[in-house]
């Protein structure tokens, strides 16, 4: 197998996803670029966490999606949702008799993400599979302290979906003197300890049958990643990313050698649902290597062209005004039906939306739920 060049790669849309070698996780060995997407009856998407829980937000009914919310389940018991900067979100999908659950991201803690999986009262044990849309601790904090109370309850071959081998990187914050704050990193000693398997690609896989993940998301349109961490590659005292877990390795020379570099969310990825003759669903949880480029990126896996709707994190807060309206003049050129923009999509997207595609924008928040039908 050729040698990948990372950066060559993600600016291409026909390049192979990257194999992991044994030891590290399962790989999906020799996964295609283009996948046969399962066509889905139902696709129930519930914020578990949200940044805010906004309780006058309205219930919505449009063609296609039903729109729940959530308001004080437990008020009486002096309880309510809890809200963070981060998200999650249980994903239960149908197809004719079949049901999957997924768990998508875990919040930033693992008492918040407890206490409002009671509140919803979403069941870990009938859960199918994890996944983990990539390295940032406001998206895997509340995961090992979960696993650590629910896991003994849960299937006993439960797997961690992730994009690569840099869910695992050390991740810093740097502040304005230049210094660095830690960011944490997820911890795979853990994961082994708790019986939980990561399936590391960076080509598109489908999940238990009915979801798939768009694999490594190729920078092809105007969007570049906005400033956000920064990474270091290696291991230290068993911690972090293995550049050599690669069979082919694309790392640069600074990488390999420890330095921190602004980080360019290679190993992201969106999971998807195809949803009968509608269209795709595509969450996108976080959305670093841009929306436009995440959604084309569905389209060419998946080889269906309609966008039914576009939901999650789309990273759009930090975004200057004329990029974000760049990014809207393309984002309407696929004549989506619902746009729910969730975490670090930013009020000034929010905004812009309610202008430039009201009968598409769907508000979102802690306890809501998304169901979506053929």
């Amino acid at each position: 197998m050729p040698r990948l060049n990372r950066r060559r790669f993600l600016q291409s849309s026909a390049a192979a996803g990257s194999l992991l070698a044994s030891g590290i996780g399962r790989s999906a060995m020799a996964a295609p670029e283009h996948i046969d997407a399962p066509v889905l009856d139902r696709v129930v998407v519930r914020e578990i966490t949200d940044n805010q829980h906004n309780i006058f937000l309205r219930p919505l009914e449009r063609p296609g999606l039903t729109v729940q919310r959530t308001g004080f389940p437990a008020a009486s018991q002096g309880k309510t949702l809890q809200s963070e900067w981060g998200l999650a979100l249980h994903i239960e999908s149908t197809k004719g008799s079949e049901t999957r659950r997924y768990l998508l991201d875990f919040g930033f803690t693992s008492d918040v993400y407890a206490n409002n999986l009671e509140l919803l009262k979403i069941d870990p044990t009938a859960v199918d599979a994890l996944i983990l849309s990539h390295g940032h601790f406001d998206h895997y904090g509340g995961l090992i302290g979960f696993l650590e109370a629910r896991r003994a309850q849960m299937r006993k071959d439960l797997h961690l979906y992730t994009g690569g081998e840099d869910d695992f990187c050390h991740r810093l914050s740097r502040n304005a003197d230049g210094s660095f704050s830690d960011f944490g990193m997820l911890d795979r000693r853990k994961l082994k300890t708790l019986n939980v398997e990561p399936v590391l690609s960076e080509a598109p896989i489908v999940i238990e049958g009915h979801a798939f993940t768009t694999g490594a998301v190729p920078r092809t349109s105007i969007e570049h990643v906005l400033p956000n961490t920064w990474v270091e590659v290696g291991i230290k005292d068993g911690l972090g990313c293995d550049a050599q877990a690669y069979l082919n390795h694309h790392f640069t020379a600074d990488e390999l050698a420890g330095r921190p570099q602004p980080d360019q969310h290679w190993h992201e990825h969106a999971t998807c649902f195809r949803l009968g003759d509608r269209g795709l669903v595509v969450v996108s949880s976080c959305g670093h290597a841009g929306i436009i480029n995440t959604l084309k990126r569905a389209q060419e896996v998946s080889g269906v062209d309609k966008i039914y709707a576009l939901v999650g994190g789309f990273h759009l807060a930090p975004a200057p005004d004329e990029y974000l309206r760049q990014v809207m003049t393309e984002l309407k050129k696929f004549d989506l039906a619902h746009v729910m923009p969730m975490h670090c999509s930013g009020q000034n997207f929010v905004d812009l939306a309610q202008k430039e595609m009201p009968e598409q924008l769907v508000l979102c928040g802690t306890g809501s739920s998304f169901t979506f039908t053929a």
